[in-house]
């Protein structure tokens, strides 16, 4: 795997996001989000619930690393399955070219389920925030590793867009952005995004930095019930998880042996 993989998937969603305005100019795309009204407050606080545990469900048919997830990519019936178990919120990966994703899962998801929606693409430009009300999201994905400094002015736009924002970091220098950015809502990937590579200690060391008042999330890497009874001792409020599930014979059970944690 190339250890330019973030660069590789960035470049492609330009090109993707470039195929797009040509068929849909920014102006429609504004009215199409217009009619839409996001619940990034509803988000916020099904991550922040006490007394359960809050798992972020993905929706994720391939991987750069592995492949094929899923064969049988029945996004809606995932989506209801994950509700179902107990899921506090839907992420629905959106990026075509490496995690063969569309806007229509997400559009299609939000048709049919009623919990809080997480766009997840690589955001590189403010046209993708309004697609991303506009299919029915009521949060996105911010990427310091892609964004850096532009990481508050994004931030900003999301929440004029309505929409709740998963800050995401990989290192301390991520955090400190994040922190000054303002993001309410920080997301600790311990997943390399130029290797792909999982350092599941990242959580750890990262837990103690958090700012105060922030509804930290961890993600990948999560395995086991005792994965997310360990990040919880740690402080994590919320759980992103997609390949243990996606994998599963039956996701939804798979979900709920998840969730049996103390």
């Amino acid at each position: 795997m190339s250890s330019d993989l973030l660069d590789r998937i960035v470049s492609a969603t330009r090109v993707t996001l470039e195929e797009r305005r040509q068929t849909r100019p920014f102006a429609q795309v504004e009215r199409d989000a217009a009619r839409c009204t996001p619940r990034s407050a509803e988000f916020r606080a099904a991550l922040g619930r006490t007394g359960t545990v809050n798992v972020i469900a993905e929706c994720k048919r391939r991987s750069p690393l592995k492949g094929l997830l899923c064969a049988d990519y029945a996004v809606v019936d995932l989506a209801r399955s994950y509700e179902a178990a107990g899921a506090a919120a839907i992420s629905v990966l959106t990026e075509p070219s490496f995690f063969d994703g569309a806007l229509a899962h997400l559009a299609d998801v939000r048709a049919e389920v009623g919990l809080p929606l997480l766009r997840k693409d690589f955001i590189v430009d403010e046209y993708q925030i309004a697609e991303t009300r506009a299919a029915g999201a009521d949060a996105i994905l911010l990427i310091v590793a892609i964004l850096g400094t532009r990481t508050e002015a994004f931030l900003r736009k999301a929440e004029d867009a309505g929409l709740a924002a998963l800050v995401e970091v990989h290192d301390e220098a991520d955090l400190h952005v994040a922190r000054d950015a303002g993001a309410s809502i920080v997301g600790v990937n311990s997943r390399d995004l130029r290797t792909m590579t999982v350092r599941p200690e990242t959580c750890g060391e990262l837990a103690a930095r958090m700012p105060p008042n922030v509804t930290a999330v961890a993600e990948s890497g999560i395995r086991t019930a005792d994965d997310l009874g360990r990040l919880r001792a740690l402080g994590y409020s919320a759980f992103l998880v997609g390949e243990r599930l996606v994998r599963a014979a039956d996701p939804g059970q798979a979900l709920r042996e998840l969730t049996v944690c103390t």
